[in-house]
């Protein structure tokens, strides 16, 4: 028998289908597994094994963020009374500071964001930006699980199309064997800046690698204008003629969307994803979510960029969607706390095609789990209290003081154990120096 990690655990939330909850519970880890969990007292450690004292803390899954831009962190608050939801906002903030960055400005900027990912509670995300092999580098250094979707503009410039199909291959190809990071292909937006021609030649890159797409989709009506002009139909009708709704999907905001569009996202492996404060910080609206899931589509959670959105902190992101849903609805029914975690757990590991893997804390599931301190502000009274309402509008992910990924920790009593943070941070603040000083002069 190889080495066991024991874990005694004052609460244990599993996330499984039956929201099982084990008080006064315990998990047995091998070979980066769950191999037993339950309530009661722990078995003994053996030679060999490391036994944890988690018994005043909420053990649960880690959090999964399904739509990220992690190298993004180096401009951080530098957007500012500026709606990056809108064409104007995207080309002449984001693209502007992105035109005079460089690859070598990604590394850093990662490393930090996938350092305060740990930190709040993150152990597996998805991202879709340029630099796919340096973030790639990066989270494999860091320990984290992910989906690393290659980030492809094309705004109609022919020659960029091919080298980013060419590059995008070459990546696709580098995450195949990986045990922790995947990569799909990332279109920013089908019809606003990826051609036809593109999309076609993506699906056929998708398919060869059994990838997904990360898009941003319906933030506003610009696909639905486009299609309309020259597809006569919606951008979803287009979708599905094309073939792109087999592929599955990680659909970034999804705000403008139909009854009729709905009922077709229903059919397919199509997952909406929520960024609550990256909407409303651009001044848009909540996606119909009620409305989704209602009609049986899965909706999961990101924190998108943080330029404006300005955190990772997961738990924060769950407490921002419940309100605003509850918000939209009028119905302050419209939305459990336990379905907001389940969205940031289970349901994001669906999305991502890895239920079987991660998600929840079940019997032979890789061990990606988070540990919070109970006796934390934020918590009392623990009598008459729903965990799950505690977890959302309650506590943070600063309350996280342990972190686990296949089996390895990543942080222990809120120490980093994989990341340098304050290197990543040193050599960030040069970078964003550097950035400025070559838009200062420009």
């Amino acid at each position: 028998m190889g080495k066991r990690i024991i874990i005694t655990a004052g609460i244990v939330l599993t996330m499984d289908t039956e929201y099982s909850i084990h008080k006064g519970g315990y998990l047995i880890i091998e070979g980066g597994r769950i191999s037993a969990l339950g309530s009661g007292e722990a078995p003994k450690a053996q030679n060999g094994d490391e036994a944890v004292d988690l018994s005043d803390s909420l053990v649960m899954p880690g959090l999964i963020n399904c739509h990220a831009h992690s190298p993004m962190t180096i401009t951080r608050g530098m957007c500012e009374g500026v709606s990056l939801f809108t064409m104007d906002g995207f080309l002449n903030t984001l693209r502007r500071y992105e035109s005079f960055e460089d690859a070598s400005m990604a590394s850093a900027s990662t490393g930090v964001s996938c350092a305060e990912m740990i930190r709040t509670g993150t152990t597996c995300f998805a991202d879709q930006y340029f630099y796919a092999d340096k973030i790639f580098t990066e989270v494999d250094k860091a320990g984290l699980r992910a989906v690393i979707a290659y980030g492809i503009v094309e705004l109609g410039d022919e020659k960029r199309r091919v080298q980013e199909l060419a590059s995008a291959g070459a990546f696709l190809k580098l995450c195949a064997e990986h045990r922790r990071i995947e990569g799909w292909v990332g279109p920013h937006a089908f019809f606003v800046d990826n051609s036809l021609d593109l999309i076609r030649e993506e699906i056929a890159l998708a398919k060869k690698y059994n990838a997904g797409f990360h898009i941003h989709f319906a933030t506003s009506n610009e696909e639905n204008d486009y299609c309309t002009e020259h597809f006569h139909c919606t951008a979803i009708e287009k979708m599905e003629e094309l073939g792109i709704l087999e592929i599955p999907i990680l659909a970034a905001h999804s705000i403008t969307v139909s009854e009729s569009d709905i009922t077709r996202m229903a059919k397919y492996p199509f997952y909406p994803v929520m960024a609550p404060s990256a909407a409303m910080r651009s001044g848009f609206p909540s996606a119909p979510v009620k409305a989704m899931k209602n009609a049986g589509v899965t909706v999961v959670l990101g924190t998108d960029n943080v330029c404006n959105c300005n955190t990772y902190d997961m738990f924060s992101e769950m407490g921002t969607a419940g309100k605003l849903i509850i918000h939209r609805e009028q119905d302050v029914k419209a939305i459990r706390a336990r379905e907001l975690v389940s969205m940031a757990t289970r349901e994001g590991a669906r999305a991502l095609g890895m239920e079987k893997e991660t998600g929840s804390l079940e019997k032979g599931k890789k061990a990606d789990l988070i540990a919070l301190d109970l006796s934390d502000i934020g918590w009392a009274p623990f009598c008459g209290q729903d965990y799950y309402t505690q977890l959302v509008y309650s506590v943070s992910g600063y309350s996280v003081t342990h972190s686990m990924v296949d089996g390895n920790w990543l942080m222990k009593d809120k120490k980093l154990l994989s990341i340098d943070y304050s290197d990543y941070v040193r050599r960030m603040e040069k970078d964003t120096a550097e950035l400025q000083r070559r838009m200062a002069s420009s």
